[in-house]
This record gives C-alpha cells, sequence and structure tokens, in this order.
C-alpha cells in the first residue's frame, strides 16, 4: 500500500492545518482498511492512494479551515458512510465527542473496526437520518452536525438541523452549486430554525470546486420536523 503521509503532510501544510506524525499514521491506517474493506463492500468508488489523500481526508479536513470548532464540542456525522467527515475529524481533534450515523448496518461494523484500529471514541447509531432526529438523546443534542451528501440542501437541511442544539450549527460539505442551493433552500432553513451563516468556496488539489456551508440554528426545529423520508424527497421545505 502506498504511502500517503507525506502528500497528506504537504497538503496540510499549504492550508496552515497542523499534523502530527501520529495523525499521519491514523490516516496511512485508515486508507489501508478503507481499501481493504472497500474488497468485500461497497463503501467508495475512490480508492487510490491520491484519490483517497485528496477527496477524501483532505476535503473533510477543509471543515476545520472553515470555522473554529469548540473544544470538547459535540458533532454528529449523518449519514457518514464511510467515516466523512467525521473520523479524519476526530483523528485531528480527539477532544471531539464525535457519533457517526448511519442507516446501513454493514457500514457501521466498518467503521467500528475502523476506531478500534485507530483508537477513537465514538458512538455508532444505526438509524435513517429522519427516524435519529425524532429520538431522545439525538434530537436537538449536539452542537455540530455534519453532513456530505449529494442531497441537495433543501433536503439535506431537514435531515440534519434538528440534530443540532440551539445556537449551534450544521456544517454542509456541498459541491460547486453550493450557493444556489442554499438560496432555494432558504424558506426551509428558516422553518427548520436555521439562519445561513458562512460560505466557503474552496478548490481541491485535483480542481474539483467545493462549497462549505455553514448554518447556525438560531430556534429550535418544530415537533413537525423531520418528517417521513418520503415526504422530504417527494416535497422538499
Amino acid at each position: 500500500m502506498e504511502d500517503i503521509k507525506n502528500r497528506l503532510r504537504e497538503l496540510c501544510a499549504g492550508v496552515q492545518i497542523e499534523i502530527t506524525d501520529e495523525q499521519l499514521e491514523k490516516f496511512q491506517r485508515y486508507m489501508e482498511l478503507l481499501v481493504e474493506w472497500n474488497q468485500k463492500m461497497n463503501l467508495t468508488a475512490i480508492t487510490d492512494p491520491e484519490g483517497v489523500t485528496v477527496k477524501h481526508f483532505y476535503d473533510s479536513l477543509m471543515v476545520l479551515r472553515c470555522t473554529e470548532i469548540p473544544q470538547g464540542a459535540s458533532l454528529i456525522d449523518v449519514g457518514t458512510g464511510a467515516g466523512f467527515p467525521g473520523i479524519p475529524l476526530a483523528i485531528m481533534r480527539p477532544d471531539l465527542q464525535l457519533t457517526l450515523l448511519d442507516s446501513l448496518n454493514k457500514r457501521l461494523v466498518f467503521l467500528e473496526e475502523v476506531c478500534r484500529s485507530l483508537g477513537i471514541h465514538a458512538q455508532l447509531r444505526h438509524a435513517r437520518a429522519e427516524e435519529g432526529g425524532r429520538q431522545a438523546g439525538l434530537r436537538e443534542s449536539f452542537d455540530i452536525a455534519t453532513a456530505r451528501a449529494v442531497a441537495g440542501m433543501n433536503v439535506l437541511c431537514e435531515y440534519c438541523l434538528p440534530f443540532v442544539k440551539k445556537g449551534g450549527l450544521f456544517i454542509a460539505m456541498k459541491g460547486p452549486d453550493g450557493e444556489n442551493e442554499v438560496k432555494e433552500a432558504s424558506r426551509g432553513i428558516g422553518v427548520l430554525g436555521g439562519k445561513p451563516e458562512k460560505l466557503e468556496k474552496l478548490t481541491l488539489p485535483d480542481g474539483s470546486q467545493r462549497c462549505v456551508v455553514l448554518l447556525r440554528k438560531v430556534r429550535e426545529t418544530p415537533a413537525a420536523y423531520p418528517r417521513h423520508g418520503s415526504k422530504i424527497s417527494k416535497k422538499p421545505l
């Protein structure tokens, strides 16, 4: 397996993110586990070392470049999949109280092995986002919710904002059309208790365009939300 540590060190230095040798070793091990497990389950279409380093690891760390996360903050990664951005953030910030939520149990089995191997303490929750957003102990319980998903902001906000406590942040990692998505979702963001705070446009080393969207939770989410998943997708707010 190709050693990615020097490449990731170089990328982090370019954006003033400090990374230790121990953290680089954990990213190396994470990549090895990702490639190994991907042979028996579909975790990611990106498995080449450069692609994993840039499009998964470095991309996930852009959260740290775009906002100051308070010490000891509780963070839920909604629809975490193969663990992005939650696990990279936990590698860099072991003080975070991390929860990884996903609807597929076999992905959580993989993530449990990653956390065990890397020494990461995380709560693993098996639930669909719209179910988790109604559960006591999850609903409005987190300082930060993150999502790196293909769903439009008008859908993604209803899945994620219910997890965020008043005063907290929802951080959505979007593609190049993120700014338009926020405009189209403005009504729904307000209904759910959110308010746009910041949008940062980024270009990854491979030329990919990204938007990191920060929404502040200014009011509690009304009890009617989130709705059933089919309603969310068919009739976005």
